[in-house]
């Protein structure tokens, strides 16, 4: 019979639970020992919620449409429309409502394609806990973790939320982002009492936390909101830290609505003063604003990232956070572990070893039993013991059989001992502890040895020896591990302890070569700008050799004892000239990562461990892999689907292929469409009439979108790729002072022409200024999109074919039906050859003061004088952004 779904723990009583047997916590949730059905705990996933710790808010279609139109622009100008129809101008106020409509609907379809597509990346990386559901293990996701499951849980994992142990097996976890305890906390099953404070509940694991060591079966109380860190959260209501592109962006969009309001409001008011008809000068005031605000950024962006995810997607590297794609592209420190990364990460057991450095059947053995016995966190060593004893044939004098052995007790693995060790019993009843680990570890607990012969003696005999033997094996690029045991008199159970006058074995020879094609794919890192740097748990021997196999310089290896001597002042003034750093212990990479940031660099750093999640929170970009360990793959901004830095050299293209769109954007709204809106509000303070129409200005606004919405689908010229670049609102605010009064220069010639040299009339002048207005907002596109003279940049073709599909419509306009309506009239044939000769000296021009624009630029990024320099016959180079 299932247990019945239960109401919340505040109302059955469990609270405070870590004073409750865990028998009594069982019943009032409704739960077992087995676990709840699987028919229990949708029930109960309905009844909760999702296990999030902010409520989701999922957008729905008809949300995420009407979010197209909240911005007060958009709303005052229908309110203002949607009045003067009441006034009697049905027609104009209708085209106006139209267009906007068409606006909102265009963003819409491109933004809900987006949002979509991150919904499906991120689907592939999601976290997964093992609960007992029906008595059978089954894997969930995180956020389906509901009260009255019992789950699983081993090293590295991520706790789900607030739980009872139920059982424990030399279980610590790390509690440092909810209590600040920077030492891993040992807990066990225990009942304590009610006024405990939350530091000292050693039987509760809490959501937000991991596991650093051990094994758990626990009760899940409290999930989502209602566990100790969701608490906090609630209470904090904290924000994730804007990164540089975030901080950009908002400085950009804050930019241009201050010159809008300010130009509108002006506008307005000297309309009125020139007794010019308030409802249309005030329709004309918020066209303007539409025009000129960058209502279309958060789009824009959006469609952008949301692209450049899926094509990094493609290139197996999902992205959870989109607006981290900025830093990956302008990353110039990367940061990585050897193991998997610079190596194969297919571990081989190369020999196990006497301390004489002969091969040992004996020593083989002993690591046998230990690692078919572990049940900790899986790892690649074990895995290659496993593997060369199983393999057919078996080594000589080595027996897989481990049936005459029983298991008694075992001591995981920790960052702090760095070594695990296992109590075995054999049938008569001879007991041995079996340890294995990093050879300093073990054979610091020893005290004794074992020669070839079988006999045992003093260490302090072959010390020397044996530290010689593992030298020669380090500086040979093996990574080496320690066996030792003790036997006789032991308990039924051991402890850290227990650890101690061990007999020293052997050794365990491992080799793990180089990636083929690593130290090219690092030469191409280093051609895209991005320099590597290697931070490892081996000695200093083994980084040397794989370091200096795979191009990197071992002239200045950094160790963490070192490291411990520096000052965070110094390390920062060392780090940057450091390519290899060894024996560093966990801490320690986060300090790395600190000092390679403070000194100016943009670092990434991969990590897939449970002691990598410090350092993924602490650098730039935070890069892990599919197989990692969840509390890496929580904490990182990116999740490599192969453990490859090829791949990654992939997303760095892609990443910055993006990032350069994006600003592409920024360059088409601060060049031809800002000249426009600005030169149109110039225009109407001396003509007697408006310029252009609020339906003919907000159409001109529709029809330059068009081609902003294809961006995302661009080529980027290579240099732009070649090197990080980074968002600089200086360089667009100079940009914008260049291109948008160019704009403004040409659009005044026009209005010259068309008044003193065509003798337009009003409606001739509109239709004009509409045409060439345009015309020129659409290829001055091309122009801007590349730095390199635009007939040498091909540019993408839904890019260049919605641009020319623009052209042609602004030129087709006046002779269709919709020319009444909007009030445009069919121009005289004299007067299109001058708009095409203004239109293409337009582009001339801008195509010229680009040239200059990047000239100077580079001019100031070299800071040589100008006399010194003549233009460069290409405007292709190294920018800002």
């Amino acid at each position: 019979m299932s247990p019945k779904p239960a109401p919340g723990p505040a109302e059955t009583g469990v609270d405070p639970f870590w004073s409750r047997p865990s028998s009594d916590a069982l019943q009032a949730l409704g739960s077992s020992p087995t676990g709840l059905t699987s028919a229990a705990a949708a029930d109960r996933l309905k009844q909760y919620g999702p296990n999030t710790l902010k409520a989701q808010r999922k957008t729905t279609t008809v949300g995420l449409l009407l979010s197209q139109f909240k911005s007060p622009i958009i709303l005052i100008l229908v309110f203002a429309a949607i009045l003067s129809i009441f006034l009697g101008d049905r027609t104009d106020s209708i085209i106006i409502l139209s267009i906007v409509l068409i606006s909102g609907l265009l963003g819409f379809w491109q933004e809900r394609g987006a949002n979509n597509a991150v919904a499906k990346l991120l689907a592939i990386v999601q976290i997964e806990a093992r609960v007992t559901r029906g008595g059978k293990p089954t894997d969930v996701h995180v956020e389906e973790i509901v009260p009255g499951d019992v789950v699983s849980l081993a090293a590295g994992d991520i706790i789900p939320g607030d739980c009872l142990l139920l059982e424990a097996n030399d279980l610590f976890a790390d509690e440092a982002t909810l209590t600040g305890e920077t030492y891993p906390v040992e807990k066990e099953p225990a009942v304590l009492a009610a006024d405990t404070a939350l530091s000292k509940r050693t039987n509760v694991l809490f959501m937000g936390t991991h596991v650093i060591s051990g094994t758990a079966t626990a009760l899940v109380v409290h999930t989502g909101q209602t566990t100790e860190f969701g608490k906090v959260s609630q209470s904090l209501r904290a924000r994730p830290v804007e990164n540089e592109f975030e901080r950009g962006v908002k400085r950009f969009g804050y930019l241009l609505l201050e010159v809008t309001m300010t130009l509108v409001i002006a506008i307005f008011a000297i309309n009125v003063y020139l007794h010019r008809p308030v409802v249309d000068s005030f329709l004309f005031s918020l066209a303007l604003a539409v025009g000129l605000t960058p209502q279309l950024l958060p789009a824009i962006i959006s469609i952008n990232l949301a692209h450049g995810a899926r094509r990094m997607a493609a290139k197996k590297v999902i992205v959870k956070r989109l607006v981290s794609i900025e830093n990956l592209g302008s990353m110039n420190v990367f940061c990585s572990d050897k193991t998997g990364t610079l190596t194969e990460g297919v571990v081989r057991l190369d020999s196990a070893q006497d301390v004489k450095g002969t091969p040992s059947a004996r020593v083989l053995r002993l690591a046998y039993i230990n690692a078919a016995f572990e049940t900790g966190f899986t790892n690649p060593l074990d895995q290659a013991i496993r593997d060369t004893v199983k393999a057919k044939p078996p080594p000589e004098g080595v027996d897989a059989d481990l049936s005459d052995l029983k298991k008694l007790d075992e001591i995981p693995y920790d960052f702090l001992r760095k070594r695990l060790s296992i109590l075995v019993e054999a049938a008569g009843g001879h007991r041995t502890l079996v340890t294995k680990g990093t050879f300093a570890k073990v054979l610091e607990v020893s005290t004794k040895v074992e020669g070839p012969d079988g006999k045992v003696g003093p260490l302090s005999h072959l010390r020397a020896a044996i530290n010689k033997r593992y030298t020669q094996l380090s500086s040979d690029g093996f990574r080496v591990l320690g066996v030792a045991y003790a036997d006789g008199d032991l308990p039924e159970r051991v402890a850290k302890e227990d650890e101690h006058d061990l007999t020293f074995a052997g050794f365990l020879v491992f080799f793990d070569p180089p990636k083929q094609g690593v130290v090219d794919t690092i030469a191409q890192l280093r051609g895209l700008g991005v320099h590597l740097k290697m931070i490892t748990g081996d000695n200093p021997l083994v980084a040397a050799n794989v370091g200096g196999q795979v191009g990197l310089s071992t002239a200045d290896i950094l160790t963490g004892k070192d490291l411990h001597g520096l000052s965070d002042e110094a390390l920062m003034k060392k780090v940057s000239a450091v390519q290899i750093f060894a024996e560093i212990e966990p801490n320690q990479k986060e300090r790395i990562i600190l000092a390679l940031r403070k000194a100016g660099h943009v670092v990434g750093y991969m990590g897939d461990g449970i002691n990598d999640a410090s350092a993924l929170h602490a650098a730039d970009v935070g890069i892990s892999v599919n197989q990692a360990v969840d509390v890496a793959k929580e904490a990182a901004d990116f999740v490599l689907l192969e453990k490859d830095l090829a791949v990654l050299g992939d997303g760095i293209r892609e990443g910055r292929k993006t990032f350069a769109n994006t600003l592409k954007y920024v360059f088409m709204a601060t060049s031809a469409n800002f000249g426009n809106m600005f030169s149109m509000a110039g225009a109407s303070l001396f003509l007697k009439f408006l310029p252009l129409l609020p339906g003919q200005i907000l159409m001109t606004n529709l029809l330059t979108d068009f081609p902003e919405m294809t961006i995302a689908t661009d080529g980027v010229d290579p240099e732009i790729l070649a090197v990080p670049r980074r968002w600089d609102i200086r360089f667009i605010r100079r940009f914008m002072l260049v291109f948008g009064p160019l704009s403004s220069v040409f659009d005044f010639t026009t209005f010259a022409v068309l008044l003193w040299v065509l003798h337009a009339k009003e409606k001739e002048f509109r239709t004009g200024w509409f045409v060439e207005s345009v015309v020129s907002a659409a290829l001055i596109v091309l122009v801007v999109r590349t730095r390199r003279p635009f007939i040498r940049s091909r540019p993408g073709k839904p890019l260049l074919i919605t641009t020319l599909a623009v052209a042609a419509a602004a030129v087709a306009i006046p002779f269709t039906p919709l020319a009444g309506p909007l009030g445009f009239t069919r121009l005289p044939a004299v007067f299109w050859p001058v708009l095409a000769g203004i239109v293409v000296l337009y582009v001339a021009s801008a195509e010229g003061a680009k040239r200059v624009f990047y000239w100077r630029e580079r001019l100031r990024e070299a800071r040589l004088p100008a006399l010194l320099l003549d233009p460069p016959s290409s405007a292709a180079g190294r920018g800002g952004v």
